[in-house]
């Protein structure tokens, strides 16, 4: 599907909008990339000629200004992400863009680059003129007026392109202050072996997760229906999210904090009965022994999300053919009420010199269909571009590993599912670390998980007042 290419005056394209067909994606960032492996079935399309532009990028358009340039002068761009193998779309990006260079900096991945950011923009210089956040911590640079308002430069152009979910995400109103990149839709993969040698069903429910669960124990106490890392908050996160809580509300400096929510109670104490059975494991996630369990068969299944299928080959390749991919188990019967764990955004810093054209990389980098389709498949990340993931390419990959089952499906699905209106705080990386701490603790006895509830509702709430906010009832 070539791009047709058209001159005209800078400045003077329309895009048209892409598929209004629901769908959508992506990726919960690991940092684990050096094991992923291609998911995704490349979208060939022909590059904008010097002197040209695209109109509108075909029928999906390219981004706010359509490849046109936006300054008199040569722009050079400072951008920080931790994306694999992302030279390649900076590259296309600029053929696209003659006039502006990009510098590509690897900052550090997740809380290291975080770190960095917020040292700059505390300082006034230093930060990047665009930046790779992920959605959970796009509240914290807002609250320090450090990312730039997007709808300026068009960004709402492009706003039905995406999933519902993934744009809420990043935007309040009007107002837009990142464009996503990937999320991750969660779902349950399983050891189809493993089920059929102990006459499991895979389950619809929690409650049938916990039965088949003990069912599994019975028959062989060496193999946990799963595992539960007390040093993963955004995999419980993600839990919380599916069953409604909404730990947070934020107001300008007002915010409400509801971490003791039924709720919350509700999926602590589900977990923490599967626990003190015997019926899952506790093994820290993204080590050396939890990846043995995966390979090994020590696990029957992974509640994980839509980058899970393409990690969990790479890491543990001897049992290809042996997993399936299910929807998550719901609270309710009938339910289809997902969550998402991961997802990253690129957005502007408010210490741009260059403003327009550095939105112009956030939007086109995102919703160029050949770089999109290469931030799939070279960079594996799961796409938040409805079109992408509406194609019939991608929708109906089978994959080997997976006994050809087309994996993608199931995920594009759970991302439709997302509950919406999800909001995080403006000092989530506080949040995770008392969440990861509180847990812990009940893990090992030292306090129910209730009572480990109760005080993580406190400690945060007090958390936010001593930084300056209204909490709100």
């Amino acid at each position: 599907m070539g791009r047709t290419l058209e001159c005209v005056p800078a400045g003077w394209e329309k895009r048209k909008g892409v598929s209004g067909m629901r769908a959508f994606g992506l990726t919960a960032y690991r940092t684990q990339w050096g094991v992923l492996k291609t998911v995704a079935v490349a979208l060939v399309i022909t590059l904008v000629t010097a002197g040209c532009f695209g109109a509108g990028g075909g029928d999906e358009g390219d981004g706010a200004t359509g490849g046109a340039e936006t300054s008199e002068g040569p722009v050079e761009l400072t951008f920080w992400s931790w994306v694999p193998d992302l030279q390649k779309e900076v590259d296309l990006f600029e053929e696209a863009h003659p006039n502006i260079a990009v510098k590509l900096v690897n900052a550090g991945t997740g809380a290291d680059e975080y770190t960095k950011l917020r040292t700059a923009l505390k300082a006034g210089s230093g930060a990047p003129d665009v930046v790779q956040v992920e959605f959970q911590f796009i509240p914290t640079f807002r609250q320090i007026d450090g990312l730039v308002d997007l709808s300026q430069y068009g960004a709402n152009e492009v706003k039905d392109d995406y999933a519902d979910w993934a744009w809420d995400q990043v935007s309040e109103g009007d107002s837009v202050y990142a464009i996503p990149q990937d999320s991750g839709p969660m779902g349950l993969l399983y050891r189809k072996d493993i089920f059929e040698k102990y006459n499991l069903e895979v389950p619809t429910t929690w409650d049938e997760f916990a039965a088949e669960a003990e069912k599994l124990h019975k028959a062989n106490p060496d193999i946990f229906m799963t595992d539960f890392p007390p040093s993963d908050p955004g995999w419980f996160t993600g839990l919380l999210w599916q069953n409604g809580v909404r730990p947070f509300e934020v107001d300008g400096t007002n915010v409400s904090v509801s971490l003791d929510d039924p709720a919350v109670l509700q999926v602590t104490e589900f977990w923490g009965d599967l626990i003190d059975a015997g019926l899952v494991d506790t093994t820290p996630d993204f080590t050396n022994e939890w990846y043995s369990g995966l390979s090994e068969g020590k696990y029957a299944s992974w509640v994980s999300a839509a980058w899970g299928p393409v990690f969990l080959q790479g890491i543990a390749g001897k049992t290809s053919g042996k997993w399936r991919v299910a929807p998550l188990p719901q609270w309710e019967e009938g339910e289809e009420v997902t969550a998402n764990w991961g997802g990253s955004t690129d957005a502007v810093t408010t210490q741009s010199d260059n403003p327009e054209e550095a939105a112009e990389l956030a939007i086109w980098l995102n919703h160029d269909p050949e770089s999109v389709a290469m931030l799939n498949e070279t960079s594996f990340l799961f796409p938040v571009l409805e079109s992408h993931l509406e194609s019939d390419d991608f929708k109906t990959k089978q994959y080997p590993f997976y006994g050809g089952q087309e994996v993608n499906e199931v995920f594009i699905e759970s991302s439709n599912n997302v509950d919406t209106g999800f909001e995080w705080s403006p000092f989530q990386d506080y949040v995770y670390s008392q969440m990861s701490t509180h847990l812990s603790a009940a893990i090992k006895g030292e306090m129910s998980y209730t009572e480990a509830i109760e005080d993580l509702q406190s400690t945060v709430a007090k958390y936010a007042e001593d930084q300056g906010f209204t909490l709100q009832q």
